[in-house]
């Protein structure tokens, strides 16, 4: 497989994962046909959630000032990078994996120097750079601007490594190179870190402490990203609804609510979306802010993890099944159109069936209209590998997974049943996979939808489409007058 394909999905815990997407090397097309002789060149993959793809736009424009431009092609790069996820077991065997075939690439190559970046870096440094030397770059998510530094010891024959994590580092002050972009979405990153210390979870080991942005960073880089053509961002943390920012002089304070009222008062053709939320700070503030805004999308991704209080509360997410079931609630009554996504864990420690059928059940009752869902695997380092027993067999796993597998295709396909015959505003986001006589274009629901192209429309157009058919993944139907 060409290393710029989708290489095999890695589900994460914490973030939403994009299936297609793990390994996409980074690529500007319009540096691909430059042959100069003496550029220098990186090649950057990506694995895991939407942070760190977001992470490799901020890589790729701190490695332009270096004088390093992106190629897709593994083979022209002076500088490879991995921007690699620990959240699973199965992600760091990917990249391990990946590694070792890019090892003997380099053989060949003297003189190439090869990295990983983001969340491995902490976890396997030691490995990586002394025991199995596969790497001479070590970078941590706090540690990019240490790049050059660290690039000219690899250069020069040295091992460059830096995993030092940061209580104040957000890169607010750089502008993202965007990744292969289709010119009509973008991803905005508004705060790092996390202190939830969920009993499941390396990020707050790997990606350090809560961060938030200056809001009106935030604000600017919107707005440009506006008027470049750009007609949707979306607002991109650990946990986007624990944003909370402190002006140094006044004392100030802007929280999620606020912020979301500021990004979408730039322009109302700009739509707003945000993930990933932890339903503890799913406030009503948030909820009326999305009521308010036409611009600001009718989705919630709200992690349920597990519908058992008792697992919930082995794994710390300092809510129960009553406290979510609330939130829920206020949802539905609050922003009406509102659809929700969640994360769901299969087989944590100690889960009984009964603790599996509240799952379910739960599930059921919130109706998410779709979900990613992955088995239990113990990450070293967490509460849950000090303290739990991982005493639920493989098997197990697999069939409870099955299960909740099953239950939301079932409800995904119903969910867009049920919008058949309805008509939605769409943006147009460019061609469908199938087919270049279609377009594909997301409603404010985040519901895939595609339909016949018309002549005179483009990426980044609105369009009014009517739903005539659909299926578990995607709706399908036709462009109408609104």
């Amino acid at each position: 497989m060409p290393p710029f394909e989708s290489m095999k999905a890695i589900y994460s815990n914490v973030k939403s994962i994009d299936e297609s997407r793990q390994g996409e090397a980074f690529y500007t097309p319009e540096y691909e046909d430059n042959n100069h002789i003496n550029l220098k060149r990186f090649y950057i993959e990506s694995y895991g959630c939407q942070m760190n793809f977001s992470d490799s736009e901020i890589v790729a424009s701190i490695l332009a000032d270096c004088q390093y431009q992106p190629t897709r092609d593994i083979e022209k790069a002076n500088l490879i990078l991995l921007n690699t996820c620990s959240i699973r077991e199965k992600a760091e065997e990917t990249i391990r994996k990946r590694l070792r075939t890019i090892d003997k690439l380099k053989l060949s190559r003297p003189g190439t120097v090869v990295g990983i970046l983001g969340c491995m870096a902490e976890r396997l440094k030691q490995s990586l750079l002394d025991d199995e030397k596969l790497v001479d770059l070590v970078v941590g998510p706090d540690a990019y601007r240490d790049l050059p530094r660290l690039l000219n010891r690899a250069e020069d024959g040295d091992k460059g490594i830096n995993v030092l994590l940061s209580r104040e580092e957000t890169y607010a002050d750089i502008s993202p190179v965007r990744l292969e972009s289709n010119g009509v979405t973008a991803f905005i990153s508004i705060m790092r870190g996390c202190d939830n210390m969920c009993s499941f979870c390396v990020v707050p080991f790997t990606r350090g402490r809560e961060r938030s942005r200056d809001p009106f960073t935030i604000v600017s880089e919107a707005a440009h990203l506006f008027d470049k053509g750009f007609r949707e961002v979306t607002l991109l943390g650990q946990n986007v609804d624990s944003y909370k920012w402190q002006h140094p002089e006044t004392h100030e304070t802007y929280n999620f609510a606020q912020l979301l009222e500021l990004v979408a008062r730039i322009h109302p053709d700009l739509r707003i979306r945000f993930s990933t939320s932890h339903p503890k700070d799913m406030t009503d503030d948030v909820l009326h802010a999305m009521a308010s805004f036409e611009n600001i999308c009718n989705y919630i991704h709200l992690p349920v993890q597990s519908g058992s209080s008792r697992v919930l509360a082995l794994m710390n997410r300092t809510y129960d099944r009553a406290w979510y079931k609330n939130r829920i609630e206020a949802i539905r009554q609050i922003v009406p159109d509102c659809t929700v996504s969640s994360d769901i864990i299969a087989g944590f420690c100690t889960e009984t069936d009964e603790d599996h059928q509240e799952t379910l059940s739960m599930m059921a009752w919130a109706d998410y209209c779709m979900s990613y869902m992955y088995s239990y695997s113990e990450r070293p380092g967490t509460l849950a590998a000090r303290k739990y027993t991982d005493d639920i067999d493989e098997d197990t796993k697999k069939n409870r997974l099955s299960e909740i597998i099953a239950l939301q295709r079932q409800m995904s396909a119903e969910h867009n049943g049920r919008d058949v015959g309805k008509t939605f505003k769409v943006l147009i986001e460019g061609d469908s996979r199938k087919s270049e006589n279609e377009f594909k274009g997301r409603n404010s629901q985040n519901k895939m939808i595609v339909f016949p192209k018309i002549p005179g429309l483009k990426s980044g157009n609105y369009v009014h489409v009517f739903i005539e058919s659909s299926n578990s993944a995607t709706l399908i139907g036709r462009i109408v007058q609104p």
